[in-house]
Formats: structure tokens, C-alpha cells, sequence
């Protein structure tokens, strides 16, 4: 008798799909729900610029219909897998304001054998925060912020609740065709990108300068390019003001979008960068933000959650991380045990020594829970394959610059310390990221036995920011070799960085 050896396959009601019919790209992204957490199967993008193709009389042209058709023809093949129900598709700011929109979104019905909804400017702010929420942490209000290629959103919210949302008519398209004309980049071309923009922004301006915001968000786009540019020219930080300034010269200095080469700029979005950069510019102007990271959705994810109702969000960040140490066998009473001891450090440290600049204390806790990540691989490098891993793998409730937090941590967490890694952090923050990797090995080391009850009340002193002293109970040390073997060892590693380490 032959028995089959096939697995389960998938129920199809697990499966769910957004389409974005966006005035830049059209998006399709398809997600499985498993256990819980909604996995990424499949994503399609194309670049269409449909708004391209609104001329002065705001009708789409034949072209630009076409392109838009064609992608459509590709998206419908994925789509016969997916219940219907299951799948949501809409459309922006381009078919908002073009008044042949009708024509398209008739031929697209038919091709997609699905009804598209074209959403309001407000109701495109409302998913996009959304999104964001559902894949970044609560950490009180937020300003959100998406450019897109005839609308840009902003949003003020907190947690799942969006307080305060516009729609503006402005876009990385249209400006490219308004302020960029012949493809020229002067540095008048950029003031007048520039002050267009702010002018539209600052009409909105006070409502989001008066909130009390605790992060700024960027969702995709141009805020994605940006970072991508910063990492490869070895910046890993949040979006300042001072590199949009320096990018715009970047830009200027190419004279003409034909010449635009910047490190770390894909060709597709070369086109229309610099109109985007006016945009993001007149943003971190009018609104006084002091800095960005990028988030983990935005418009698509808006969708895709908002047909996944029951789903439990109270706590994103924890929700990964046992996904994680699920996923890699990671065991869980010495993640806590290591989390323990590192947050028992950590509030020391805090009460004696400024470790602002970055959310420090849940990066700490996401890598002393997945330090062992690389374990399942093999234990004399797992740091290294733990880094590598967390590199990769989907952080939801944490921002990518917060990732890359996690991932230097894991890293670093023994063995020997890559110096160079901190000189990729802002001043701001390295200091803290220092620290923070300090912690971590400490409670390593402390954590060594990986039995509970073990370490009496200690103290971690401060005299300054690199002069460390871990005291203990008369004699203790004395009675635990391995643990003050250990740490002699610790002594000589923190040495080697200018670190000053002593234990009694």
C-alpha cells in the first residue's frame, strides 16, 4: 500500500489579498494567517504612473489606461486562488481627480473580476494609519506620513485610533511634471517644489504641530528610498533634516535626472526621488519634525487587517517575539531569565546615566529574548547566526532602525565586540547602543547557569559614561568561579573597546 506523502494543503478562507491602484505603482500583496500572525506569500508591484498620464484637462490618456489595463491582466491570474471575500481592491488620488475615471475602472472590474472602490483622500489616511498600527508598536500619539504619487496623507493618531488625518493634493508624480520640467535639477526648481508643498502644508500645519507626538512614522515610498540611501552610505539612523538637506544637493549636483546617481537610489524610483525629497523636505519644515523612521505598512497592510477583525493586537512587539522563540526553538525560561536580569541592569543603569535617543529598554528586551536565536544552527558562532537571522525576518511592532538595534545587540551579545558597528549610529544614540550591548553581555554572564534563585542583590554603579563596577555580596564571587571566570574574561573583551569593567 503506497501512503502518500503530500501535506495539508492550506485551507483557500486562510488566504486573503489587497490590490493598491496607487497614482505611482499598482500593488498586490497576498498573505496567509497561520496560528495567528499573517504571513506575506506573495507580492506583485509595477510602476504604471498612471498620474503620468492626467493632463491640464484632468482626463487619463489612452497610454496611461493601457499601462494601468496591462498590470491588471497580470494581478487577475493570482487572484482566481482567493475567495472574494477575502480580498479588497482600491484605488487613489489619481482616479479621485481624473473625470474619465469611469472608463478605467469598468475595464478593470471586468479584468479583475472584482468591484474596485475608489477611496477618498480621508479614507486613504484612515488605512494607511491603520496599517501603520497594526505592524509598529504603540509608543503614545504618532504622526504618520505617507507620499505617494498625486496624494500625500498625514495623520495623527494613537495606538489603533487615528485623531486627526488630511489628504493633500501633492505627490512625487505631479510635482516631478510641475517643478521639474525638462528634468532639470536646479537648486531654484527644488526651492519651488519646496515651497508649493509647504504651501499646501502649512494650511494644516497647526492642527499636528500643536499634538504632542512621541515618534514619527514614514510609510514607504520616498521615506523607504531614503533610508535604503542612508544604509548604504553606512548611516543606520533615523531621517534628519540635515540629510534631506544633503541629499538635495546630492541631486543638484547631478544636474538632471538623466545624471541622478546617488549610492543606494534603485533606478525605479530615480525618476521621481527628487520631487519626493521637496515634498519630505517641506514636511520636516512646516511640521518641525525632528526626525522619521519608517514603518511597517502602510495602505495595503490598512487592508488586509481590516478584513482580519479578530485578530489579537494588544501587544504586537510580545507577539513576535514568541512567535520567534516559537519558530527557533529558543528556550523560553532562560529568555526570561536573561530579560530579567538585563531590564534589573538596564534600570540601574538608567537611574545613574542618560539612555535617551532611542527606545532602548524594548530593543533590550526583544535580544535578550532571541539571543539564542542562532542556537539551532550551531552554539560557537550563534551570535553571529542570530544577528544575521534577526536581520531578516519580520519585526512587526518594531521599526527597521529598531531591528537593527536588536540584530547589533544579538550580535554582540559575546565574544568579541565590532567596534565599527557603533560608528553606523548617530551620536545621539551611540552612546545608548554601548550601553546596551554592555547590558546584555552582563546578563549573559549572570545568566549562565540558566538556573533561577541563583545571583544575590547586586549593584551596578556608574562613574561615568565608560567606568563600570558590578558589586556583590562579600565573597560571592568567590564561591561561583565560573560566573567570576566569566566575567575576568568580560573585563578583557570591554577593555579591548576603552570600556572599563571591575566586579567585587
Amino acid at each position: 500500500m503506497i501512503t502518500s506523502t503530500r501535506l495539508p494543503q492550506s485551507h483557500p478562507e486562510e488566504l486573503y489579498a489587497a490590490v493598491d491602484l496607487g497614482s505611482n505603482s499598482f500593488h498586490l500583496v497576498i498573505v496567509r494567517v497561520v496560528a495567528g500572525s499573517v504571513q506575506i506569500i506573495g507580492k506583485v508591484k509595477q510602476k504604471v504612473r498612471l498620474a503620468s498620464g492626467l493632463g491640464d484637462n484632468m482626463m487619463l490618456d489612452d497610454e496611461s489606461l493601457e499601462r494601468g489595463w496591462r498590470c491588471l491582466e497580470t494581478f487577475s491570474e493570482r487572484l482566481q486562488d482567493i475567495p472574494r471575500d477575502n480580498i479588497r481592491v482600491v484605488a487613489t488620488a489619481t482616479l479621485r481627480l481624473a473625470k474619465n475615471a469611469q472608463v478605467f475602472t469598468h475595464k478593470a472590474e471586468q479584468i479583475l473580476n472584482h468591484k474596485l472602490v475608489v477611496i477618498s483622500g480621508e479614507e486613504e489616511a484612515r488605512q494607511i494609519y491603520l496599517g501603520v498600527a497594526y505592524t509598529s508598536a504603540n509608543q503614545g500619539n504618532s504622526l504618520v506620513i505617507d507620499i505617494g504619487g498625486a496624494s500625500t496623507e498625514i495623520i495623527i493618531g494613537n495606538d489603533m485610533e487615528p485623531i486627526h488625518l488630511v489628504s493633500l493634493n501633492m505627490g512625487c508624480v505631479t510635482f516631478t511634471e510641475r517643478y521639474f520640467v525638462n528634468d532639470v535639477l536646479s537648486a531654484a526648481n527644488f526651492e519651488a517644489a519646496v515651497s508649493a508643498a509647504k504651501e499646501l502644508v502649512d494650511g494644516v500645519a497647526d492642527k499636528f504641530v500643536n499634538f504632542d507626538w512621541q515618534q514619527c512614522l514614514g510609510a514607504s515610498g520616498t521615506p523607504q528610498a531614503i533610508t535604503e540611501i542612508l544604509v548604504a552610505q553606512g548611516i543606520s539612523d533615523a531621517i534628519r533634516l540635515d540629510y534631506l538637506y544633503n541629499l538635495r544637493q546630492q541631486c543638484i549636483d547631478c544636474a538632471t535626472l538623466d545624471h541622478l546617481i546617488i549610492d543606494g537610489l534603485e533606478e525605479s524610483r530615480r525618476l521621481i526621488f527628487p520631487s519626493g525629497l521637496a515634498i519630505l523636505i517641506a514636511l520636516f519644515e512646516s511640521l518641525e519634525i525632528k526626525n522619521m523612521q519608517i514603518s511597517g505598512g502602510a495602505l495595503r497592510e490598512g487592508l488586509i487587517y481590516g478584513m482580519l477583525e479578530n485578530m489579537q493586537q494588544n501587544d504586537r512587539r510580545m507577539q513576535t517575539i514568541q512567535q520567534h522563540m516559537q519558530h527557533f526553538h529558543i528556550d523560553i525560561e532562560q529568555a526570561h531569565r536573561v530579560k530579567d536580569v538585563a531590564l534589573l541592569l538596564y534600570n540601574q543603569l538608567s537611574a545613574q546615566d542618560d539612555v535617551g535617543g532611542v527606545d532602548g529598554e524594548a530593543m533590550l528586551v526583544a535580544a535578550a529574548m532571541l539571543h539564542e536565536t542562532g542556537l539551532h544552527i550551531e552554539y560557537k558562532l550563534h551570535h553571529k547566526h542570530g544577528g544575521y537571522i534577526l536581520g531578516y525576518v519580520p519585526m512587526v511592532g518594531y521599526t527597521n532602525l529598531q531591528r537593527d538595534g536588536i540584530k547589533t545587540l544579538v550580535l554582540n551579545h559575546r565574544q568579541h565586540i565590532s567596534p565599527e558597528i557603533f560608528e553606523q549610529n548617530h551620536s545621539e544614540v551611540r552612546a545608548t547602543m554601548r550601553s546596551l550591548v554592555r547590558v546584555l553581555r552582563l546578563a549573559c554572564i549572570l545568566s549562565i547557569r540558566r538556573k533561577d534563585n541563583l545571583l544575590p542583590v547586586f549593584r551596578l554603579e556608574i562613574d561615568d559614561e565608560e567606568n563600570w563596577h558590578l558589586i556583590f555580596p562579600q565573597g560571592w564571587l568567590k564561591a561561583h568561579p565560573l560566573i567570576d571566570a566569566e566575567l575576568a574574561n568580560e573585563k578583557w573583551q570591554q577593555h579591548k573597546m576603552g570600556w572599563q569593567l571591575s566586579c567585587e
